[in-house]
């Protein structure tokens, strides 16, 4: 790293930590030990776990003496690495109730204040550069996590509590229009200079048919006249999978909907219980949902390729950042000539090429500077309570 480069890279670094603390602090304690169902986490095991990331991958391999914070850290805030050894049970992170989040904010602070000496010591280091932007990137991850997880939580309290109270403005809606792409051969996936995952590259060319895709995304009000033609109780609009999910949980609307005492109808947010916002995207759909609510319009989901295409091309699409996560209908699979990293590292992306579907695009949730048109996002088919949405092609 040049001293330039050194000096960016500690503010960016200390910036990225500093909004994890942010996004905790309108949090109570009790909040933030929480966990709603195994596939959430509690926010102290957020900030836990990125702070073991960097002790880890960074501390661990190029400090002098190295002495972990806490021995025992490396086995509760493992998430998934096995290459690092065992962990707790996943779906039991919410009985952690020590560490405190006194301890796990010490924790943090111990870290940091390492990596900044660490910088400092090896100003001149790629690869340490390389691992600190690894390392923020997937901090940015699980801040998307954080708000999509405390969502689901304070979902759960009869008291519709609020995470904050700096509702979004009412949208606008425009009808829906379908653009045209010639398709062709495509070069998809990371090219440049610029960080990516694994999962983006080797950059390839894809041949893609002629197809159209939707200038924005489906609203609230689309969806719910999807809901009001019985869109729920007609098996022919479903996958098989997706047709036995709404039976075994009963689904008749996205996961955050509800009734008021009113019979209006309402969506549990961020901020708390509000009306619905019939202009605003829908969101917290599963890829089955997506999929039904395609067929039901005479349409379909694009492909991750054709998504990626159009977004290179597409100067009249709206919507295809900031706003949710859109299916699409592709399996997240490696690209041809995908390799693994060696080590523990490896394990980050490429043992989850199975059963998965990708997401394009990004949330209201995804930090800046995040987002990027080759990002590839994969959920497993029935997962709705994510940021998720659609956009259909044709």
């Amino acid at each position: 790293m040049k001293p330039s480069d050194d000096f960016t890279c500690r503010r960016r670094f200390e910036s990225v930590r500093k909004r994890s603390e942010a996004l905790a602090a309108p949090l109570s304690d009790e909040d933030c030990g929480a966990q709603s169902m195994p596939d959430a986490s509690p926010v102290k095991w957020h900030l836990a776990h990125t702070t073991w990331f960097f002790e880890t991958f960074i501390l661990e391999q190029m400090e002098e003496r190295f002495q972990p914070f806490h021995p025992t850290f490396r086995f509760l805030f493992n998430s998934y690495y096995n290459g690092i050894g065992d962990r707790h049970p996943r779906a039991k992170r919410g009985l952690l109730t020590r560490p405190s989040m006194a301890e796990v904010r010490a924790y943090r602070a111990d870290v940091d204040e390492r990596i900044g000496r660490l910088l400092a010591a090896q100003a001149d280091n790629p690869q340490l550069a390389a691992l600190i932007e690894l390392g923020l990137q997937h901090e940015q991850q699980h801040q998307e996590l954080i708000l999509t997880d405390v969502q689901h939580l304070l979902a759960q309290n009869a008291l519709n509590p609020a995470y904050t109270l700096a509702a979004p403005a009412p949208a606008e809606a425009t009808p829906l229009r379908f653009l045209d792409f010639a398709g062709g051969v495509a070069q998809i996936g990371h090219a440049g200079d610029g960080f990516c995952f694994d999962n983006e590259l080797p950059r390839h060319r894809q041949f893609v048919e002629p197809f159209a895709l939707a200038d924005r995304l489906v609203t609230n009000g689309e969806y719910l006249a999807f809901i009001d033609a019985g869109g729920y109780r007609d098996a022919a609009l479903w996958l098989s999978e997706g047709w036995d999910q709404v039976n075994a949980l009963a689904l008749a609307q996205p996961m955050y909907w509800q009734r008021d005492e009113a019979g209006r109808w309402c969506e549990f947010t961020l901020h708390g219980l509000r009306p619905l916002d019939l202009a605003r995207p829908v969101t917290s759909v599963s890829l089955f949902e997506a999929d039904a609510y395609a067929n039901w319009r005479g349409a379909r989901l694009p492909t991750e390729f054709e998504w990626e295409l159009a977004e290179g091309q597409g100067e009249a699409l709206r919507q295809m950042f900031g706003h949710c996560w859109q299916w699409t209908s592709s399996s997240y699979a490696p690209y041809p000539g995908y390799a693994t990293a060696p080590g523990a590292l490896g394990e980050y992306n490429g043992k989850f090429m199975l059963n998965q579907y990708v997401l394009r695009g990004s949330s209201s949730a995804t930090p800046a500077g995040h987002s990027r048109a080759t990002y590839r996002n994969f959920f497993p088919a029935g997962a709705r309570w994510q940021f998720t949405g659609i956009r259909l092609a044709k």
